[in-house]
């Protein structure tokens, strides 16, 4: 592996921070103290945090609505990030721009977006002021399956490709794209499938391995910080929860989402960890939020 004991241990901390930070995100929606809606990523915490945490300081991040895993992951301030949530000054956007619109741009977040693949035209912009700049730095931009089927995905990855932009479009494919599953919108298996198309490379990763995702996505900067990108990568994931909080989950069985729970990637990395003698039981506990 080229993931070391250190970044391991604080990948599992952050994970375990995006669970605990969103399951007290759920509860406090339903005593009425956060409003509007808000899209849980709980169960998608190992192809997120891992994903932002291959990166460099200095890279920049393009986020979704379903954002928070990414955005914990790149280490944001938990207080500042629910003060916004729940509509007070003191959030990162003051508390006008909640649960989907959370931005951290000193630290490389460029925002969550609330529009359905709208990163996926911005993540170009930024990565050609990094090319014309010669900052060195690339960028990651994240968006789900079914954004894959949008206008702005196609234009957005044709014309990083024409100009050999740093970019890694980041798909992770949670299966459904609100409460359609791609097989009824897509006639190609997989996300990654469409990167012939543009003459770039791809990757597909379980999204379930955080380490497995981590060495990805390193792969795939090294080969855009060669000037090679962009890349398309494909996590295969799942999000436990419905695709926002009015989300009563009637076209899944229970059957299915407790399949996938089974596999829980925090739970896969932790006794990873475990098995690698790189922490205790105690250790990991004195981690955990």
């Amino acid at each position: 592996m080229s993931i070391s004991k250190e970044i391991m241990l604080e990948m599992y901390k952050r994970m375990d921070q995006v669970r605990k930070f969103e399951e007290k995100v759920s509860e406090f929606f339903a005593k009425g103290m956060i409003h509007g809606t808000t899209h849980l990523s709980i169960g998608q915490e190992a192809s997120g945090v891992p994903a932002v945490m291959a990166l460099e300081d200095g890279d920049l991040v393009t986020l979704t609505h379903r954002g928070h895993a990414m955005s914990i992951g790149m280490g944001i301030d938990l207080n500042k990030m629910m003060a916004e949530l729940m509509g007070k000054a003191t959030g990162f956007c003051k508390g006008k721009g909640g649960s989907m619109h959370i931005v951290d741009v000193d630290a490389g977040n460029l925002g969550s977006n609330g529009v359905v693949g709208g990163g996926l035209t911005l993540a170009p912009g930024a990565a050609l002021t990094q090319k014309y700049k010669k900052t060195g730095k690339i960028v990651l931009c994240s968006f789900g399956d079914g954004a894959s089927n949008e206008g702005s995905f196609h234009e957005g990855v044709n014309l990083s490709s024409v100009w050999k932009l740093p970019v890694i479009f980041y798909c992770e494919n949670n299966l459904y794209g609100m409460s359609t599953h791609h097989t009824k919108v897509m006639n190609v298996k997989n996300v990654a499938d469409r990167a012939s198309s543009y003459g770039i490379q791809s990757f597909i990763v379980d999204g379930y391995d955080a380490v497995a995702v981590y060495e990805t996505v390193k792969k795939a900067a090294e080969i855009c910080r060669k000037g090679e990108g962009p890349v398309l990568v494909e996590a295969k994931t799942y999000r436990w929860a419905g695709h926002s909080k009015s989300d009563k989950n009637l076209y899944r069985t229970q059957e299915e989402i407790d399949s996938w729970k089974e596999k829980d990637g925090l739970i896969k990395l932790r006794n990873k960890i475990l098995e690698l003698g790189y922490a205790s039981e105690e250790e990991l506990q004195a981690l955990e939020l």
